[in-house]
């Protein structure tokens, strides 16, 4: 039998123990699913109480059950769902009793989404988006999933493909008449104008920078800075929980340590890194190494200097030779003085300096907003972004490239840029997922979680 041909089962809600569970099952055998362990099917799309029994007619538990018959259903295919206790027990009974029904077996990561897709339920864009949805951590992210998974891009490509294939059967009309005259000159025309509008529109889609792109993976702060300047109450602080261990001994943080941020809906990823100082020790010389990686790769990098001292030499590579407020991956440096309530602050300088007191508090508040305007500036407007992937970009580029030079080759031939029209349709359609995509389905489905 066919692994499309089993019918799959999962549990579709959080982690047990919980108050409530959901179990769905999706497949040809969801009906018998249903007999075998509620008795008898319910209305479909009715919730109907029911005390399920295993094979053996043992109680398992009193439950709510639901039946969507397909096509009408999540998956397209017949979908039963088990609403029960969220005991380890119940469930435990309760999958043990499914995986004794013929042709049944237990779900793989993402199968009833990939399930939905095949039937038609979903687009890869929409997929896509629901996997952004299921991973979204801040407020921003989700919005920007949700608009995928609504169709924001795939609605967009539908429409672009179907002008191309019109486009395209003006040029082939054209060939095909070629010898009556003046008929391939007037199909020509409107379908060089629409080919020129498709192209803009696209290339415009393109011009935008990567914004929705960073959204998902989110943005990059490092603090750095010699050993004992603070870096571990800071990064504290930031957290507003100990995610660090603070001690008045250099060299404490050894390795990189991680903590994932929601400031006003923009995901920051703040990272504590070694004291970058000359040592001996071969451990803390990986933990330097390793900071001096991080913090060159970072979007921002918090250079933590003691107030009253000057920035250490440590710090010039990534500051760069001009001085200027520039690491050389392209991220940005702040200076930000610790220890306040113990020295003076020299006036802000040229790159723009805080003053803080990590331990107390002070100047914590300023620095987060600094941070969030930073966000606000390196994400820029995300709302209505159509591309989210780089595996999309990749292929609206195709597209554009495609129409491109179909405009060129038309003087040279119709056939050529027909050629051109169907390459820019082939991109658009890999985009959707409705043609020669089975080389990136398992890389995308296989991140959802068992259950979706």
């Amino acid at each position: 039998m066919h692994p499309r041909d089993h019918t799959i089962f999962a549990l579709s809600s959080g982690r047990p123990p919980s108050a409530l569970a959901v179990v769905r099952v999706s497949g040809p055998s969801a009906s018998l699913a249903l007999t075998t362990l509620a008795g008898k099917l319910p209305a479909p799309r009715q919730a109907s109480r029911r005390l399920l029994h295993d094979g053996a007619g043992r109680p398992i538990d009193d439950s709510v059950v639901l039946w969507f018959p397909g096509p009408a259903s999540a998956t397209g295919e017949d979908v039963a769902e088990f609403h029960v206790h969220g005991g380890r027990a119940v469930l435990a009974a309760l999958l043990t009793a499914m995986s004794a029904i013929p042709n049944m077996r237990a779900a793989e990561p993402g199968e009833f989404t990939r399930r939905a897709f095949e039937n038609g339920k979903l687009d890869l864009t929409e997929a896509e988006g629901l996997d952004d949805l299921i991973h979204a951590d801040t407020d921003r992210q989700r919005r920007q999933a949700l608009r995928q998974l609504q169709g924001l891009l795939g609605n967009r490509a539908r429409d672009w493909r179907e002008r191309i294939i019109e486009a395209s059967a003006l040029i082939e009309a054209g060939i095909d008449f070629s010898d009556e005259g003046d008929v391939p000159a007037e199909l020509m025309a409107p379908a060089v104008k629409a080919i020129s509008v498709l192209h803009d529109e696209i290339a415009e889609v393109l011009a935008a920078q990567g914004q929705a792109e960073r959204l998902r993976d989110g943005l990059v702060v490092a603090i750095a800075g010699e050993p004992n300047v603070g870096k571990s109450t800071l990064i504290n602080q930031l957290a507003r929980r100990d995610v660090a261990i603070v001690s008045p001994h250099a060299g404490t943080t050894r390795d990189v340590i991680e903590v994932q941020l929601d400031l006003d809906g923009y995901p920051v990823t703040v990272i504590d890194t070694a004291g970058i100082r000359e040592t001996d020790d071969p451990v803390e010389q990986e933990g330097v190494r390793r900071a001096r990686a991080r913090a060159e790769d970072a979007d921002l990098v918090l250079w933590l200097v003691e107030a009253g001292r000057a920035v250490d030499q440590a710090a010039m590579p990534l500051l760069g030779k001009s001085g200027n407020a520039s690491s050389p991956s392209g991220g940005s440096v702040w200076i930000v003085r610790n220890k306040i309530d113990l020295g003076a602050v020299e006036d802000v300088g040229p790159r723009g300096e805080f003053g803080i007191a990590a331990s107390r508090g002070d100047g914590i508040p300023e620095l987060v907003d600094a941070l969030v305007k930073f966000a606000a500036d390196f994400f820029g407007t995300t709302e209505g972004a159509l591309v989210t992937r780089a595996r999309q970009r990749d292929l609206l580029r195709r597209a554009a490239d495609s129409l491109r030079r179909s405009l060129e080759l038309v003087e040279e031939g119709e056939e050529l840029a027909a050629e051109e029209l169907r390459a820019a349709a082939y991109a658009l359609g890999r985009l959707l997922g409705r043609v020669d995509v089975e080389d990136v389905l398992g890389a995308i489905f296989q991140k959802f979680c068992v259950g979706k």
